[in-house]
């Protein structure tokens, strides 16, 4: 067992605890029975966001010219799209998976390694697509709703499947460590650095912040599995009661964040 994963055994370990020990005030929400553990892990990560991410992503959007950070955000998201091929094809979805394909090919050959983003001026659509959507478009539950440390939002299932995730990164495949690692860096910077305005706005918006992030996360995935043009969905998805939704149906919105 790899360090990775003995650290995310650990953590999930932590987290189950406090539900199977009963603890009150853990039904407020049926598909947030960890709540208050949650909310103190994202008060952690809010803090250490405030102390590092946020001012050297701050820094990186102000002193790095756009097209230089264009590039950069082009670069990974190219990437991203070996990944995005083949959970698109574990799903059957096979034009998303040929496009994303194409996009690989378009953008690394024509596109200098994929700094220049060719295949969205050709019209040649990205779509993102992780283990976590592909096990749940196959019927696996996304179980309760999880704020992991430094990764922020997420649920059981897309949290078990992190060492996989990892494995699709072609990122971990660079050697050595230290440029490795410096990739890892500059793309939570860059990633940091687009989501500056998006978490001024919800900070400025929401009432409740941690509501408001988990809902949001929560609709994100299941319209992201169920995808809302599709006639068959996942049958396993949790409807806004908890309970599992009918095989076919539409996603349920969420109800409204409460203060």
């Amino acid at each position: 067992m790899t360090r990775a994963t003995s650290f995310l055994a650990a953590v999930l370990l932590a987290a189950l605890l406090p539900a199977l020990a009963g603890c009150a005030g853990f039904n407020k929400n049926p598909r947030d029975p960890l709540e208050p553990m949650n909310r103190k892990v994202m008060e952690f990560n809010d803090g250490v966001d405030s102390v590092v991410l946020k001012p050297a992503a701050t820094v990186y959007k102000n002193g790095v010219p756009p097209l230089i950070r264009t590039g950069v955000s082009n670069f990974f998201g190219n990437l991203g799209d070996g990944w995005n091929f083949i959970n698109s094809a574990l799903q059957f979805k096979f034009q998303n998976a040929a496009e994303n394909f194409m996009r690989l090919n378009v953008n690394t050959f024509f596109g200098l390694g994929g700094i220049l983003d060719i295949a969205s001026e050709l019209n040649i659509e990205r779509h993102k697509e992780d283990f976590g959507q592909t096990l749940g478009r196959w019927g696996v539950p996304a179980g309760p709703y999880i704020v992991l440390p430094l990764l922020g939002p997420s649920t059981l299932r897309d949290a078990l499947v992190l060492p996989i995730e990892r494995k699709g990164d072609p990122v971990h495949l660079v050697d050595p460590a230290e440029t490795r690692n410096s990739l890892y860096v500059l793309r939570a910077v860059d990633v940091r650095a687009n989501l500056l305005r998006v978490g001024s706005l919800i900070e400025g918006a929401a009432l409740d912040k941690y509501s408001f992030t988990r809902d949001a996360h929560l609709q994100r995935r299941r319209a992201a599995i169920v995808e809302g043009k599709e006639s068959e969905a996942e049958g396993s998805e949790p409807k806004a009661d908890g309970t599992p939704a009918p095989v076919g149906a539409p996603p349920v919105p969420d109800p409204p964040a409460k203060p």
